[in-house]
């Protein structure tokens, strides 16, 4: 099978334990991410979630809804002023340890893996948007970061930004 672009979702940020989060949606489905899949990678959310550090709560998540029973949650949190935690979760994919084909039944993964190639798209245009509104400017500007979103499209939209 050949390589295709998937399409990406942006959505609004939210706030989940104090922490303001832009989101991103990754699927080969037009219809978008089912809602009982969102609502249930959202829901662990919180656990996948550093510890305030001084640095401004924000970050940004990638839900990726694999083309067969697996979902993924990959969070990353900035921390340490220009740091970016990682923490990630799978449902539906029992090798990746999950109990079930459940897309919905996430459980936090332990391994090293910060996400796959469509999962990816968005990390250059964060590093970018991060600096130009909390690290270049005198004064960061929390709200202008939350704003600086990858339009929605698809994954190749991240290329060059």
């Amino acid at each position: 099978m050949a390589f295709a672009e998937k399409n990406l979702l942006t959505l609004p940020p939210v706030e989940i334990a104090g922490r303001r989060l832009k989101r991103y949606h990754v699927t080969s489905d037009p219809a978008g991410i089912e809602p009982e899949v969102e609502r249930a990678a959202y829901a662990l959310l919180p656990e996948l979630l550093p510890e305030p550090d001084g640095t401004p709560a924000a970050g940004f998540v990638v839900l990726h809804r694999g083309g067969d029973t697996g979902a993924y949650l990959n969070t990353y949190s900035w921390v340490w002023d220009n740091v970016l935690h990682f923490r990630g979760a799978a449902a539906g994919q029992p090798a990746l340890d999950c109990p079930d084909t459940d897309p919905a039944h996430f459980v936090p993964t332990e391994r090293p893996w910060i996400g796959c190639v469509w999962e990816l798209a968005p990390l250059g245009h964060e590093r970018d948007a991060w600096i130009r509104h909390m690290l270049a400017p005198d004064t960061p500007d929390l709200a202008a970061y939350l704003g600086d979103a990858l339009p929605s499209g698809t994954t190749d939209t991240g290329a060059g930004s």
